[in-house]
């Protein structure tokens, strides 16, 4: 299997707005390459898009543990968090994200869980 001509069949596909596709594709490939956060940074966004949260949360901190750095991958967790409903755990990670770097999405989920959590708190 050429790694790279399916990598590009995967981005393909998920720019194509199949990310099932893209993710059936991508799986292997992660597997024959696990350090490759490039291709498990897209496996993540395509299990996302598809509504396969537990595999985006799963790649998503493979990636974070690898580079605690990661706003990008901070932020997706926040995201596939949230839209589990898992808001507290959410928002360690959409602050993180915030504080690491200005993206107004980045505020925007910040600001939306925190609200969340707000109006709940009060109820």
């Amino acid at each position: 299997m050429d790694l790279l001509e399916e990598y590009r069949r995967a981005n393909f596909f998920f720019e194509s707005g199949d990310p099932l596709g893209a993710s059936r594709l991508l799986e292997p490939i992660v597997e024959a390459e696990p350090q490759n956060t490039a291709v498990r940074q897209l496996l993540a966004r395509a299990y996302f898009n598809s509504a396969q949260l537990n595999g985006a949360e799963t790649q998503l901190r493979v990636l974070i543990e690898h580079d605690p750095s990661d706003h990008y991958a901070h932020h997706v967790l926040g995201r596939t968090l949230e839209r589990a409903g898992r808001f507290r755990e959410a928002l360690p990670h959409l602050r993180l994200a915030a504080a690491m770097k200005q993206q107004p999405d980045y505020q925007d989920a910040l600001r939306r869980v925190e609200t969340w959590l707000g109006k709940n708190a009060e109820a």
